[in-house]
C-alpha cells in the first residue's frame, strides 16, 4: 500500500507517526481511518460552500421585489465573475474550471494527484460565483475539494497510485452523500462518473466516506432535505407511455445541453488570453438574462422547490416572481420553456466570463422544468391519462442528470435519496434508462468525459482501455540510444553496434531530426567486411523506420502500432520530428501485463 517516507523530504513527526502506524495499524484499518477523515472533512467543505452561498445571497436579494423587476441582478452577476476572476488570477494562479473534469484528468493521467490548493480554492471562488448569482452549480467545486483533500491526504502519507484513487472516489462519494444527504447516490457517483471501479478492497472505505459525510451533514444543517417533496398522486402502469416519452425528451435535452454548452465555450476559448473580454460578453449576457429571467439566478433551487411544492395554479405562477412577467399567468409555459433553454448559455456565461462552478445543479435545474412543461403539455392536449406535473418534475431531474452525466443509477438514487421519492423509484428507473438510452445514440460520452476521451485521457471500466489510459508513454521510452550521423563511415557505424543495445541505430541530424535508421539485421552483409569500413556511410544503409510513434499519442495507438507493425522497435518523434528516444515492445508489453495484474488484484 505504502512507498515509504524519507526523513529528509518529511517531518520528524510525520515519519514518527508513519513508524508508529506500521508498527501498529493494519494497511486495510489505515485506509478506513483515512476514508472516514475525508468523509468529514468532505462534510465540513460542502457546509461551508452552502452557508457562504445562503449568506451572500440573502443579504444582497433579501429586500428585492417580488412583484417586479429588479435592476441590480444586472449588476450582482458581473460584480461576482470579476471578483472571482481576480481571486483565481491573482492569488490561486491555476485554472481551477471543470472541476469533475479535471479529476478524471487526475485519475488518468496525473497518478490521482491534485494539487493542494483544489482543497480550498474552489469552495471560495463558486461561493463567491454563485453568490452573487452566477447561473452554476456548487456541486463539482465540492466533488473536487473533497477528492483534493483525499488526493493530498494520500500524498503526504507517500501511498500508492492504486490507494490514491480509491481516497479520491472516498472525497468525490463523501462530497455528493453530504451535499445531498445521499450516501447511495455518493458511492453511485463514483463508480459512474469517475468510473472507479469498485473491489472489496475500495468499496468499504467508500461507504465509510459517504455514511460519514451523510452524518456529518445531519448535525451540522439538520435533517431538512435539498429539496421537499410530497407525492400527492400514486403512480400507475397507465403512465408508462409518458414515462417512455419523458425519457426520451430527457435524452434530448441532454444532447442539446452538452452540445450548447460545447459550442458557448469554444466561444470563449477563442479570447483565453483576454480576461477582460471574457468578462465583457459573460456578464453582459449573464446579466440581461439573470434581469429578464430571475429563475436563472445562482443555482436555482428555489424554483425546483417551487415546482416540485405547488399545489395550484396560482403557486406555480410564482415561478414569475421577480421578472417583468409577475402575476401574468399567461406567460408561465413560455417563461418555463424559455428558460429550460437559455440555462445552458446562462451557465456557459458564468464559467467563460471568469467565474466557477460546475454543471451538476444546472442539469438537476433544467430536468425539473423539463419535466414541469411536459407534464403540463401533455395534461392540456390531453394526450392520455393526466399526469402530475410535480412528480414529472422530479422524474425529469432524474432524467437530465442521467443523460447528461451518463449516470443513470446515480440519477435515479441521488433523486430518489434527495426527495424520498422512492414510491416513484420504478417511473424514475424508466425515465432515466430512457434517457441514456437515447443519448448514447448520439453522444458516447458524458459531459465531464466528453474533452478528456477526445485527447484518449478517459479513463473507463475497460481492463485493458483502463491500463492503457493509465500507462504513461514517457515511463517506456528508453532515452540511452546509439546515434549516428548522415556522413558516418561504416567502419565507425561497427564501432556503435558493439555499444548498443538495440538492433537500430537512428541517423540524426546536427539538429536532432530523425532521418533514418540502420538494421544491424540489414547490413550484415558488409558489416564484417574492414575492407568496405571507408566505402559506405550511414546515409546510404539507413532505411525509413517502419513507423514513427508522436510523443502526443494515447498509448492505445502505440499499441495498435507495434500490433501492426510488428516491430521490435519504434522511434518516438515529437511535432518537429525530434528523436525523443526509442520504445521496445518487450518493455512496453511487460509493463502493460504487470499492470493488468495489479488492476486486477482485489
Amino acid at each position: 500500500m505504502e512507498i515509504g517516507i524519507e526523513s529528509t523530504d518529511r517531518p520528524a513527526w510525520l515519519v514518527r507517526l508513519h513508524q508508529w502506524r506500521v508498527a501498529h495499524v493494519s494497511d486495510r484499518l489505515f485506509l478506513i481511518i483515512m476514508a472516514l477523515i475525508v468523509g468529514f472533512f468532505a462534510a465540513v467543505a460542502a457546509f461551508t460552500l452552502h452557508s457562504i452561498i445562503n449568506l451572500i445571497v440573502a443579504l444582497l436579494t433579501s429586500h428585492f421585489n417580488r412583484t417586479g423587476a429588479n435592476w441590480l441582478y444586472l449588476v450582482y452577476p458581473v460584480i461576482g465573475i470579476y471578483l472571482t476572476s481576480l481571486f483565481v488570477r491573482y492569488i490561486v494562479r491555476d485554472d481551477i474550471s471543470h472541476g469533475i473534469t479535471r479529476i478524471l484528468w487526475a485519475i488518468s493521467s496525473n497518478k490521482s494527484r491534485l494539487k493542494s490548493h483544489n482543497t480550498w480554492s474552489s469552495v471560495i471562488a463558486s461561493a463567491i460565483t454563485i453568490g452573487f448569482g452566477g447561473s452554476v452549480g456548487a456541486e463539482a467545486p465540492i466533488v473536487l475539494t473533497g477528492s483534493a483533500i483525499g488526493s493530498n491526504l494520500g500524498q503526504l502519507f507517500h501511498l500508492d497510485r492504486k490507494t490514491l484513487m480509491t481516497l479520491v472516489g472516498c472525497g468525490a462519494a463523501g462530497a455528493i452523500a453530504g451535499i445531498f444527504k445521499a450516501p447511495i447516490a455518493g458511492l453511485v457517483f463514483t463508480i459512474e462518473v469517475l468510473l472507479i471501479d469498485m473491489t472489496m478492497s475500495s468499496l468499504l472505505p467508500i461507504l465509510v466516506s459517504c455514511v460519514t459525510a451523510t452524518c456529518f451533514t445531519y448535525i451540522f444543517s439538520g435533517d431538512a432535505a435539498l429539496f421537499t417533496f410530497h407525492l400527492d398522486s400514486e403512480w400507475t402502469v397507465q403512465r408508462v407511455p409518458a414515462c417512455l416519452l419523458l425519457g426520451i425528451t430527457c435524452g434530448l435535452v441532454s444532447l442539446y445541453f452538452i452540445r450548447a454548452m460545447g459550442f458557448a465555450e469554444g466561444i470563449f476559448a477563442r479570447f483565453k488570453e483576454q480576461p477582460y473580454v471574457r468578462l465583457a460578453i459573460g456578464g453582459t449576457m449573464l446579466s440581461l438574462l439573470i434581469f429578464l429571467f430571475p429563475a436563472l439566478f445562482g443555482e436555482g433551487y428555489s424554483s425546483i422547490n417551487l415546482l416540485l411544492n405547488g399545489q395550484t395554479e396560482s403557486d406555480w405562477n410564482h415561478v414569475l416572481d421577480n421578472s417583468l412577467f409577475a402575476n401574468q399567468a399567461q406567460m408561465v409555459l413560455p417563461y418555463v420553456a424559455l428558460v429550460l433553454l437559455l440555462k445552458v448559455f446562462a451557465t456557459s456565461a458564468t464559467n467563460g466570463g471568469g467565474g466557477c462552478g460546475g454543471t451538476f445543479a444546472p442539469s438537476l435545474f433544467i430536468g425539473c422544468f423539463t419535466g414541469f412543461l411536459f407534464a403540463r403539455l401533455w395534461n392540456i392536449e390531453q394526450i392520455g391519462v393526466w399526469v402530475p406535473e410535480k412528480n414529472f418534475a422530479l422524474m425529469g431531474m432524474a432524467g437530465v442528470m442521467s443523460g447528461v452525466m451518463h449516470a443513470p443509477l446515480t440519477g435515479i438514487f441521488l433523486i430518489a435519496e434527495l426527495t424520498g421519492g422512492y414510491s416513484l423509484l420504478l417511473p424514475l428507473m424508466i425515465v432515466s434508462v430512457t434517457a441514456y438510452l437515447t443519448i448514447i445514440i448520439f453522444e458516447p460520452h458524458s459531459i465531464y468525459g466528453k474533452r478528456l476521451a477526445k485527447e484518449g485521457k478517459l479513463l473507463t471500466h475497460h481492463t485493458d482501455h483502463a491500463v492503457l489510459t493509465l500507462m504513461n508513454l514517457e515511463s517506456v521510452i528508453d532515452h540511452e540510444y546509439m546515434a549516428v550521423s548522415p556522413d558516418m563511415e561504416l567502419g565507425q557505424i561497427v564501432n556503435k553496434v558493439s555499444r548498443s543495445h538495440s538492433r537500430v541505430l537512428p541517423v540524426l541530424d546536427g539538429a536532432g531530426t530523425l532521418l533514418g535508421e540502420v538494421d544491424i539485421m540489414h547490413i550484415r552483409n558488409v558489416m564484417f567486411r574492414i575492407e568496405l569500413y571507408h566505402h559506405f556511410t550511414a546515409s546510404q544503409l539507413m532505411e525509413d523506420p517502419v513507423a514513427t510513434l508522436l510523443d502526443t499519442e494515447p498509448m492505445s495507438a502505440v499499441m495498435k502500432t507495434f500490433e501492426r507493425t510488428g516491430a521490435e522497435w519504434l522511434p518516438v518523434v515529437d511535432a518537429d520530428s525530434h528523436l525523443k528516444g526509442y520504445i521496445s515492445r518487450q518493455r512496453l508489453y511487460t509493463l502493460y501485463r504487470k499492470m493488468v495484474h495489479d488492476m486486477s488484484e482485489d
